[in-house]
């Protein structure tokens, strides 16, 4: 997801979206600890996705 994306979303949206996202991160990882996942490379997207949520959530929180 990109950062102008999650700009667009409200405070509420935003926080919505990171805790599906962390479920889905901690489904990914509880999977790949069973039968390694053929792109590894999405735990780390996802990661990286919850991180950006979580700046810009805190940056409009900021400014309100």
């Amino acid at each position: 997801m990109k950062a102008s994306e999650i700009r667009e979303m409200s405070i509420a949206d935003i926080r919505e979206r990171i805790e599906i996202e962390k479920a889905n991160l901690d489904t990914m990882k509880i999977n790949h600890t069973i039968s390694p996942l053929e792109d590894t490379s999405k735990i780390a997207k996802a990661r990286r996705d919850i991180a950006r949520m979580m700046t810009i959530l805190a940056e409009k929180e900021s400014q309100n």
